[in-house]
């Protein structure tokens, strides 16, 4: 961004702050035309698949494939709301899953290349994700990077899900919600300024695109251009998301969906390790050669057919593909106490299409109800790889050939069968589902390895709402998710074999409290996790092996979300849970897992002052996050610190008290506001947080 903008971008936001200076008395101007305002509140959501109010969820799709209360699935479920997210401003995926119970997005420090974070304990990045109820398959580094900004919403499903989604794992799934047309004019511009010269631009315009309102349209976009606190690792991004709904009837809809996007950011987050569990203030990323470039699109539609009360038919489908290009950079011992440096240069593409056919079944068999869906789905993905390494010099490597550095090709057809029968106050959930994955791996000298693996996947839920909105449940569900490659039984011998498919078996009994009269919802859960042939790496012979374990995680969890008429919105949520290794490396049999706090908790609270007092228009948030203690390794030998984060939020709508400043706001948000910087090691690598961080927003709506 060159500097004429900046300087403009500068005193848009400079005039904001003043205009939040002055006096009470200055903006309120006239206290009865403040009190007669007639203030028209514009919705970003368009509450299509994913109906909200405020901080609360009130029904959604993911939990089983039909619109259903939230309240009413048996199984636990945590929904991140538009409002949460704007009154937050997560710059990433990670950041808008810091308030939610069970995840933890803490164990790599500061590092925005990967959407990277566990669910309930197990890692989720890889076969967790998934859009608009679509799985995003995701490479070893050529992983889809979400932009909040494009996002609706965010569902988090809770424990194994594969009786409806496939693959998955065990601690369940992050659905991203694509901001879809609305069916009446919305159009927005945000500015954005924040430390390290971080310049973003937003828009965001939808509506009919005919008169007889047929057809709807919704473009977003992004461009930013930011450093960060880390010496060459920028933050870069362009997004461009186009969408269109054609509606000729109330019984037939078809929406496209689509992305193209660009972001650059660091292509080295990590500090270097001078000795196991010990990392120095000694940044690895060389400023001359730090790019991670990727570039990302994707095209689908979403098509429903409403025959009559008994049949509609849906068909969701998307094909996407991602090009990473990686320069990465680091020190290591070279003798005698002197440090060297290497580089790095990985190149790695993947292509993916998936298609899922649905058809939904709404009939009584006397007096229980029944909504029951059959489907197919489809995933096909393909990924290559390509890498060098060099020791001379920057432009050494530049200058290098990539060599070949493995591929896959994978094909997944499911088949499934979910029915949800509501009798009297009773509703009972009951999922299954069968896969069949073949894998084709190629290794570094195009050699080629096949693979086939099946299993079924299964869920029964049953909820009771009684008469005072408390929903008492109960489930048991499992996940499946392949392996490729081979493993290691012994890491000091050279023996393999083919590796077993991932499986997990969930009991979780909970219960949901429907505060009556109130837009306010509290719920617990105990959920206990076996999973069988988990796939790691082993280091301990100081060369990467595949291994696999048996875990088993265990813990309780509750949270509330609320939004009040006077204007006080809440957030909060407590996990405590162990994590245990049931078999493992020599050594850790009975172990924690590294990286797996015992406790979490969160909370959030945001109020933005009411019509008639003197200070209508200022919005007031603050938040506490807590990582409590953990180990840094396996063997339980490295203990990571407790830590704990202070958010804030200071916001302004000036149309509260002008009706010509209608929909204009000017915001302020800080992360860890009091500045915590502290190490985090997982298996035995250490990572370091970022520090406080002010970012400015200005927002006109119309």
């Amino acid at each position: 961004m060159n500097t004429v903008n900046q300087l403009k971008l500068q005193t848009i936001l400079a005039s904001g702050l003043i205009a939040l200076a002055l006096p009470s008395s200055v903006r309120a101007q006239d206290a009865s035309l403040m009190i007669n305002l007639d203030t028209v509140e514009i919705e970003s959501e368009s509450n299509e698949i994913l109906k909200q109010d405020g901080y609360v969820a009130v029904q959604d799709r993911i939990g089983t494939k039909v619109d259903t209360p939230i309240v009413e699935i048996p199984q636990a479920i945590t929904v991140i709301t538009q409002d949460q997210i704007e009154d937050q401003e997560p710059r990433n995926l990670n950041e808008a899953l810091t308030y939610t119970a069970s995840a933890n997005p803490y164990n790599f420090g500061f590092d925005t290349r990967y959407d990277a974070f566990r669910l309930r304990g197990f890692n989720a990045y890889y076969n967790g994700i998934f859009r608009d109820g679509l799985r995003q398959y995701n490479a070893p580094t050529a992983l889809y990077k979400a932009e909040p900004y494009g996002l609706e919403g965010i569902t988090i499903l809770k424990g194994p899900a594969s009786s409806l989604y496939g693959v998955s794992g065990p601690g369940g799934i992050v659905n991203l919600v694509t901001k879809r047309p609305k069916d009446v004019p919305f159009h927005e511009i945000e500015l954005v300024y924040g430390e390290d010269d971080r310049y973003q631009a937003n828009f965001d315009a939808s509506g009919p695109a005919n008169d007889t309102g047929t057809i709807l349209y919704r473009v977003t976009g992004v461009a930013r251009d930011a450093d960060t606190w880390l010496d060459g690792y920028s933050d870069d991004k362009l997004y461009l998301a186009p969408a269109l709904t054609f509606q000729p009837t109330g019984d037939t809809s078809l929406t496209i969906l689509s992305e193209i996007s660009r972001s650059v950011t660091g292509g080295t987050a990590a500090f270097y390790n001078p000795s196991f569990g010990v990392v120095s203030d000694l940044y690895n990323g060389d400023p001359a050669y730090n790019d991670f470039t990727q570039e990302q699109g994707r095209i689908g539609y979403e098509f429903e057919h409403r025959f009559n009360e008994f049949l509609t038919v849906r068909q969701n489908l998307r094909y996407s593909h991602v090009d990473a290009d990686l320069e990465y950079s680091g020190h290591y011992d070279a003798g005698g106490g002197n440090l060297a440096r290497y580089w790095g240069h990985y190149q790695e593409d993947v292509s993916n299409f998936v298609v899922d056919n649905m058809a939904q079944f709404t009939f009584d068999t006397g007096p229980v109800a029944h909504t029951a869906v059959a489907g197919l789905d489809y995933t096909w993905a393909d990924y290559d790889a390509y890498r060098a390494l060099g020791y001379v010099s920057v432009d050494a490597i530049r200058n290098a050939d990539l060599a070949y550095d493995g591929g896959q090709v994978t094909s997944q057809t499911g088949v499934y069968l979910h029915d949800q029968m509501e009798w009297n106050d009773f509703t009972l959930f009951l999922s299954g589902r069968y896969d069949w994955v073949d894998t084709t791996s190629t290794a570094t000298d195009y050699s080629e390895t096949e693979q086939q693996d099946e299993a079924f996947s299964g869920r029964v839920g049953l909820s009771y709402r009684t008469q005072w909105g408390i929903i008492p449940y109960a489930n048991y569900s499992s996940s499946f998710s392949p392996n490729i490659g081979l493993v290691y039984d012994d890491v000091t011998t050279t023996a393999t074999r083919t590796a077993n498919p991932t499986i997990a078996e969930q009991i979780e009994v909970g219960v949901k409290y429907e505060i009556p009269d109130t837009n306010a919802v509290l719920s617990a859960a105990y959920f206990n996790i076996d999973q069988q042939d988990g796939a790691v790496f082993d280091t301990s012979t100081g060369i990467n092996k595949q291994v696999q374990l048996d875990l088993n995680s265990e813990g309780v969890e509750f949270e509330a979300q609320a939004s009040f008429e006077n204007g006080f919105s809440l957030i909060a949520s407590y996990t405590h849970m162990k994590m245990t290794i049931e078999k493992g490396a020599a050594g850790t049999t009975g172990n924690e897992l590294s990286g797996v706090p015992n406790d979490i908790v969160s909370l959030w609270g945001h109020y933005e002052f009411q019509p008639d007092s003197t200070l209508a228009g200022l919005g007031l948030g603050a938040g506490v996050r807590y990582a409590g203690t953990s180990f840094g390794d396996d063997f339980n030998t490295i203990e990571n610190e407790d830590r704990y984060f202070v958010d804030a939020s200071l916001s302004y709508d000036f149309g509260k008290v002008n009706p010509d400043w209608q929909n204009v706001k000017l915001q302020v948000n800080a992360k860890n506001l009091l500045d915590v910087q502290k190490a985090v090691c997982t298996s035995g690598y250490c990572y370091r947080d970022e520090g406080r961080k002010v970012i400015g927003s200005l927002r006109y709506r119309f």
